[in-house]
């Protein structure tokens, strides 16, 4: 049959030494958790003033960009807390009320009486006062009714929980900073690799440049040299003129052909530097850098939290 809960007196907060043993242990379970999470928020603040607070002046847009991203993580870290206070509750109550029904008893509770602030102040009081005294516990009773169903007790599994959480923890984050060391050693190389392509691509062109320029300097030579001939030839022998126009007619001839060879030369040249050995594998050494870029930043997007 239902058992109403009747009220609570401060009396009800006398408890015999093994309920005091469970509440204690309970309360040293949310404590222990309540000072793991506060924890948790200091290293919030503290990350926050080692990584952005470098400077000795900030813009108003700065402080209030810091100050929207505390409140983001401050308020993740508070709301999980939270959810899991809750949810620890009510494995609690699971418990109980498992254990109740083996002995065909219907437990009920009263939710009004969680907000009652005379009992919640004795509850504060008990913390203070009787938490400490837990030498006066007997470790060797029986195991009682209401006992949690395993052997090692809350603390010990609060212990191998926050051990498990702690090492997961340490390493997603040894595994973070792994993928973000290969990602600047990628960067870093991707970057080497487009400077001494550049570096390539500039030596090439300048040496192309200088041969251009010198065949151009030996043509400009040719003609002024064929030219200087004409005009000696001309005032020495004016029979020999049509001779030397003609000569003139087709040095220049040869200027242009041999420019419009020095421009599908040119062509030629750049064609040929594009197909050597060096521009691939700078290509291909590019190509390969990207693809390594996509895919960590594709494995570190699994890593970062959700807002």
């Amino acid at each position: 049959m239902p058992m109403n809960p009747p009220p609570v007196t401060k009396a009800d907060f006398e408890f015999n030494e093994h309920h005091q043993s469970e509440i204690i242990n309970y309360m040293r379970f949310a404590r222990s958790k309540r000072l793991l999470r506060l924890k948790t928020i200091d290293s919030c603040f503290e990350e926050l003033k080692d990584s952005r607070l470098v400077e000795d002046t900030f813009t108003v847009d700065e402080v209030r960009e810091m100050l929207d991203g505390l409140q983001m993580v401050v308020r993740g870290e508070v709301e999980m807390e939270l959810i899991n206070t809750a949810h620890t509750n009510v494995l609690l109550l699971r418990q109980i009320f498992s254990q109740a029904e083996k002995f065909y008893l219907r437990l009920q509770s009263d939710i009004s009486e969680l907000e009652n602030r005379e009992l919640l102040e004795q509850v504060a009081e008990f913390e203070k006062t009787d938490f400490k005294i837990t030498n006066k516990i007997n470790q060797e009773t029986s195991k009682p009714k209401l006992a949690p169903l395993n052997e090692g007790g809350v603390s010990e599994l609060l212990n191998k929980e926050i051990a498990k959480l702690q090492e997961e923890n340490d390493k997603l984050k040894s595994r973070l900073r792994t993928l973000e060391s290969q990602a600047m050693s990628a960067l870093d190389e991707k970057t080497k690799a487009e400077r001494a392509l550049k570096d390539l691509q500039r030596t090439q062109g300048e040496q192309k440049l200088s041969a251009q320029t010198k065949e151009i300097n030996s043509l400009e030579d040719t003609v002024a040299a064929l030219k200087e001939d004409y005009e000696r030839s001309l005032s020495a022998n004016a029979a020999s003129q049509k001779d030397l126009k003609e000569n003139l007619i087709t040095a220049k001839h040869d200027l242009l052909r041999v420019q419009e060879q020095l421009a599908l030369a040119e062509k030629e040249l750049e064609k040929k530097f594009q197909q050597t050995a060096a521009y691939r594998n700078m290509k291909e050494i590019l190509t390969k850098k990207n693809e390594q870029i996509k895919e960590i930043r594709k494995r570190l997007q699994k890593y970062e939290p959700d807002d």
